[in-house]
């Protein structure tokens, strides 16, 4: 029997989180410091003062709607952020976790509803988002131990969730399509060779992380699992889930997803 097993498409599926992360979080929650140090753990992800209210306010502004509320978190917001390219717009409702570990590039759009979740004490450089880059409604990014990079002109559509874990980041190249309620993950697959044990206590194996190469368009729907590489320029029909990597200049579908033809051929 494997030592390890594939059949939940990467890191949780149900949850759609990391052990490891989680129990980190845990560990903060339950800690033996104050109930603000806690939080900051947790939530800010330093233990400033100054910086918690800076954070308190940011997070009170989130709340305020229309064009007010972008104009104030376009001038407030990008103190919180590593760093913030010029002209980034940030909608109403938009979660923060760890924001200084963030990083920006310009033209960026985050959409109403958008989860940013850089909780990875190892790096400062945790979440990074280059130039034209749009994030649709309720999109979530969770880097719990892990790290996520979002190419140049890159298109992420409503209700997708990014998911890295420790050791497994994800890599989203430039001009890149990404449908609606897609799921992609950096992530591993549980241990499950102990049988006394329950799995979520055997820990994680680290595969490496995903990547989507250049001009890639995943359709509705796709999953995307821990350690699989799609080249430059395929396509993956609606629904699809890929379990295995694609050549470049492939268009594939199914579940699993399998080679359906290349873009080179004709017709």
């Amino acid at each position: 029997m494997n030592k390890s097993s594939d059949i939940s498409g990467g890191v949780g599926t149900t949850a759609g989180v990391n052990p490891r992360g989680s129990k980190k979080t845990h560990a903060a929650v339950t800690s033996s410091g104050s109930a603000m140090q806690r939080y900051q753990d947790v939530i800010v992800g330093r233990r400033s003062f100054t910086g918690t209210l800076y954070f308190e306010f940011c997070s009170w502004l989130a709340l305020v709607p229309g064009a007010l509320g972008i104009l104030l978190r376009k001038w407030f917001w990008r103190r919180l952020f590593g760093s913030c390219g010029s002209n980034v717009m940030f909608g109403s409702n938009v979660l923060l976790r760890h924001p200084h570990r963030m990083h920006f590039g310009n033209n960026v759009v985050i959409s109403d509803g958008v989860i940013l979740d850089a909780r990875n004490t190892e790096s400062s450089d945790v979440l990074r988002i280059d130039d034209n880059v749009m994030l649709a409604n309720n999109v979530s990014i969770n880097c719990k131990g892990g790290k996520v990079h979002i190419g140049e002109n890159t298109g992420i559509n409503a209700q997708t969730i990014l998911h890295s874990v420790a050791d497994s980041p994800l890599t989203i190249g430039r001009d890149v399509i990404i449908g609606p309620q897609c799921y992609l993950v950096g992530g591993s697959n549980y241990n499950t060779d102990d049988l006394t044990t329950p799995i979520w206590k055997q820990g994680i194996k680290p595969d490496g992380g995903s990547e989507l190469a250049d001009d890639v368009w995943l359709g509705a729907g796709v999953t995307v699992v821990g350690g699989v590489k799609i080249g430059t320029g395929s396509i993956v029909a609606a629904g699809a889930v890929v379990t295995s990597d694609m050549d470049s200049m492939s268009i594939c579908g199914g579940v699993p997803a399998r080679l359906l033809r290349k873009r080179t051929d004709e017709g």
